[in-house]
């Protein structure tokens, strides 16, 4: 009994000093030493490869496509990234990874990126488009101008009937109410002729993949047909039709006529040079056939 309560408050001894009796004089266990960590190599690689001066090529797009990672950027989120997200109008926007390398085309038929401004009065505008044509075009794209269009064509009839020999002594002979009627009747006959081909323009430009509104480009191209001719037309009222001069001013003035038409569809309709030219090409040679080569003949 007494030897029995010895030897246990010795192992309780020992328990409290942290060694158990089992554990005295026995060596401690040995643990095998692992090699430290080092990096497995991409596949198709080998660990010879990442030793200083052995190099190996291999494509990065492989390499980071095996873990789901892009060029350490870590994984790609789940949904578009900020900023990129649908357009108000429904139609998604290009992420600036995209192949074209964050440069957006505009092609036609889709929505046009309005101009910022306000709309231009009629004495600025009729300055701008000869100053600023392919400015003022592009401001004035969804801006009717219905206004300065009739108004230009009203004076520009009402006058054109001074410029031939003819007409002018028949209106001067003529009494009041009969010159006013072949004053009026020209001045309508002008605006119908310029509704007619700004409404052919339009149609044609809306065929060839334009998108403009009808509005302007009606209206614009009745103020460029009439106001390019307004100096051939001034000087008619003191040379004759046939003068040398008069006529060069003409066909100087169809030359500029068929700039501004041309730029102005390609503002309004978003067409290339040889579209807009296309789509400009009949209304001037109607303008050609019915207007000018009669005067100029």
């Amino acid at each position: 009994m007494g030897t029995n309560g010895f030897r246990l408050r010795r192992s309780e001894g020992s328990q409290r000093n942290g060694a158990s009796p089992r554990s005295q004089g026995a060596p401690p266990p040995q643990h095998p030493q692992q090699p430290p960590y080092r990096p497995q190599p991409p596949s198709g690689l080998t660990r010879d490869d990442d030793n200083p001066g052995s190099t190996r090529a291999f494509s990065v797009d492989s390499v980071n496509s095996a873990d789901g990672y892009g060029p350490g950027y870590g994984p790609a989120p789940d949904g578009p990234g900020p900023g990129y997200g649908p357009a108000p109008d429904g139609t998604a926007e290009e992420s600036p990874t995209a192949a074209r390398g964050n440069v957006t085309t505009y092609r036609a038929g889709q929505r046009h990126p309005q101009v910022s401004g306000v709309r231009l009065a009629w004495r600025p505008l009729l300055a701008c488009i000869y100053r600023h044509p392919d400015r003022t075009f592009a401001q004035m794209r969804w801006h009717q101008v219905w206004a300065p269009a009739l108004i230009v064509s009203a004076v520009y009839g009402a006058l054109a009937v001074f410029g031939f020999a003819d007409t002018r002594s028949q209106v001067l002979d003529a009494t009041f109410s009969i010159a006013l009627t072949i004053i009026i009747s020209s001045a309508v006959g002008i605006i119908v002729a310029g509704l007619m081909f700004g409404g052919v323009t339009h149609v044609l430009a809306r065929r060839l993949g334009g998108d403009g509104a009808w509005a302007p480009t009606i209206g614009l191209s009745m103020i460029i047909t009439w106001t390019t001719d307004a100096p051939r037309l001034l000087f008619s009222f003191f040379l004759a039709s046939n003068n040398a001069f008069v006529q060069l001013l003409g066909w100087a003035s169809w030359l500029l006529c068929a700039g501004l038409l041309t730029s102005m569809v390609r503002q309004l309709h978003d067409l290339p040079w040889g579209k807009a030219a296309g789509a400009a090409a009949l209304q001037l040679i109607a303008l050609l056939i019915l207007i000018k080569l009669p005067i100029l003949g």
